[in-house]
């Protein structure tokens, strides 16, 4: 309608253009909710024996969407007659919701060509109010359900993760810029973020911790294959218990694959050394299994050790967190001391430790976060506590990273800044000024200007007094160094003019007339002038004489060191 109407006021298209993004929140939220009532219909159909009708399945597709969202449901329909929470969101479903509600906000917020575009908080607000306005709607649906959503968590986290996505994408339409904070912020935050080497340090700092994270995410989940490998018989057992026909088992099956990203972060907290609880009383650690375990019939539970006193490999799985220390010392070394910059340009010892730092605070702020999505209440009893404790296990992370992470990040960039060997680590100067230089490391001496005798240019070995008087020159510029404002051209010097016309004579075939090669009285002043210590007796011009400058200049206009003598 915008490129059709180009007359439109501009007040009338920044109407259109917002709700144009708040169509994009509904259109995110309802494609969301669309994709999964169908996959929960289909499961619906298959199945022999359903417990209500198709109103009961959409209902339940409603929670199980808000649920991804992560809202806290409840089952009304217990066999103790008390409602039981469903607090453990499977994390996998979450990339849906939240990919979707990304694009929304970053197809609303992106300037296109012929069309006007809301304010990136106009877009922000847009696509939120459509997404939730759908989310209220599927919680009000959902309410007649076998699974309700508690109101409250409407508003935490449900609003918080949608807002959070949104925002992500405004963020990456703008073109993922750090700065500039906004105006209620603090004077002296804005004045760092502005300054590039804060902003520098700060996306290493980032960089390091995803790192970090995402090695300690891929280590627990390793540790979870690996226990699954050693008691397959187990797991198998349990997944045919839970149901008897293929769509029953298909069900679970991906239940259990949407759960994966759990079972990793339980693994990734067993490694830390908290570990995880297995209801009320029973805590799982590399020391050992405590307590009485209340466990449900399910594949990825059949990794959970055994009783008994642990054993070396159990105490292995503390490789884990030392590992994920060393990729984000590896990350932040590779920014302090790169392997394309010279030694200037490294950070300091104090840089070095304050980002590794940062990095390791950011990578402890983020397993906590994802340990707190990863468990929750199952149950009212036993298991109302089920998964690893997010401030047990962020604080772990944080010291693991820290106390590794440091000292071998300080370790490397030693290693990367020795002296032997890597020949990239010279000092030279900086150009752009942007480098620190160590404290008590010497400048680099500058290069000796090179002598007139080396910086004459390569020709035929002149012949008699020619070869004399290079042996004289060479001894005379041996123990002299001439200054920076001296020329250091030779193409004029006698010496080079002589074997340069030796040269040319040789080369034309006997075409060269036989005289030698003087200077034109115009370049005479140039010369630098000859000393007369070093002139010969020989070599004066016997009296009556016309000089051999003016006699060379009366037969040959042309400059003889040019082209053009030759020719």
């Amino acid at each position: 309608m915008t490129e059709r109407s180009p007359m439109l006021p501009p007040e009338r298209t920044r109407t259109l253009a917002l709700a144009s993004a708040f169509l994009r929140g509904v259109a995110a939220a309802g494609l969301g909710l669309g994709s999964l009532a169908v996959l929960v219909m289909v499961f619906w159909i298959s199945s022999p024996y359903p417990d209500s009708g198709p109103g009961g399945a959409l209902r339940a597709a409603a929670a199980l969407w808000l649920l991804a969202h992560g809202a806290e449901l409840v089952r009304p329909g217990t066999l103790s007659g008390v409602p039981a929470p469903v607090g453990v969101v499977p994390l996998l479903l979450v990339v849906g919701p939240l990919w979707l509600a990304h694009r929304a906000a970053r197809d609303a917020a992106e300037p296109e060509e012929g069309r006007a575009r809301p304010s990136q908080t106009g877009a922000f607000c847009a696509v939120t109010a459509g997404y939730l306005l759908v989310a209220a709607g599927a919680a009000a649906y959902a309410r007649g359900g076998a699974l309700r959503v508690e109101p409250e968590s409407l508003a935490f986290p449900v609003a918080l993760v949608v807002a959070g996505a949104a925002a992500a994408g405004v963020w990456t339409a703008a073109g993922r810029p750090f700065g500039p904070l906004p105006s209620w912020s603090p004077l002296v935050l804005q004045e760092a973020v502005a300054r590039t080497l804060f902003r520098n340090r700060a996306e290493a700092a980032c960089r390091g911790a995803a790192v970090g994270l995402a090695v300690l995410i891929g280590g627990g989940a390793l540790l979870v294959a690996v226990a699954l490998g050693r008691d397959m018989a187990a797991a198998q057992d349990s997944f045919l218990a839970l149901a008897g026909d293929w769509s029953g088992r298909v069900a679970v099956l991906l239940l259990a694959v949407s759960l994966v990203p759990n079972a990793a972060l339980w693994g990734a907290a067993y490694g830390l050394g908290p570990g995880f609880a297995l209801g009320t009383g029973a805590m799982v650690t590399p020391l050992g299994l405590t307590g009485t375990p209340a466990l449900p019939h399910f594949p990825l539970l059949a990794a959970v050790p055994d009783r008994g006193p642990a054993t070396p490999l159990n105490w292995a799985a503390l490789a884990v967190p030392a590992v994920a220390a060393l990729a984000v010392a590896w990350c932040t070394v590779r920014r302090a001391a790169p392997a394309d910059a010279p030694r200037a340009q490294a950070w300091s010892p104090r840089e070095t430790v304050l980002v590794t730092g940062l990095a390791a605070l950011g990578c402890g702020a983020g397993t906590a976060l994802l340990a707190a999505l990863a468990g929750g209440p199952l149950g009212t009893r036993a298991l109302s506590a089920f998964g690893p404790v997010w401030w047990l296990a962020g604080p772990a992370a944080l010291v693991w990273t820290a106390a590794i992470g440091v000292p071998a990040a300080l370790l490397l960039r030693w290693w990367r800044l020795r002296e032997p060997g890597w020949a990239w680590r010279r000092d030279v100067p900086q150009e752009d000024g942007g480098g620190t230089k160590e404290p008590g490391e010497k400048a680099a001496a500058p290069a000796k200007p090179k002598s007139l005798a080396a910086t004459r240019e390569p020709g035929p070995e002149p012949k008699g007094k020619g070869r004399e008087k290079d042996e004289e020159a060479a001894d005379d510029d041996a123990g002299f160094e001439p200054y920076d404002f001296l020329p250091t051209d030779p193409w004029h010097e006698k010496e080079t003019r002589e074997a340069r016309w030796a040269s040319l004579k040789q080369s034309s075939g006997g075409l060269m007339a036989d005289f030698p090669a003087r200077v034109p009285a115009a370049l005479r002043s140039e010369e630098t002038p000859v000393r007369s210590a070093d002139r010969k007796p020989a070599e004066a011009e016997p009296a009556g004489r016309k000089p051999a400058d003016a006699e060379a200049s009366d037969t040959n206009p042309a400059d003889a060191d040019g082209p053009g003598a030759a020719s």
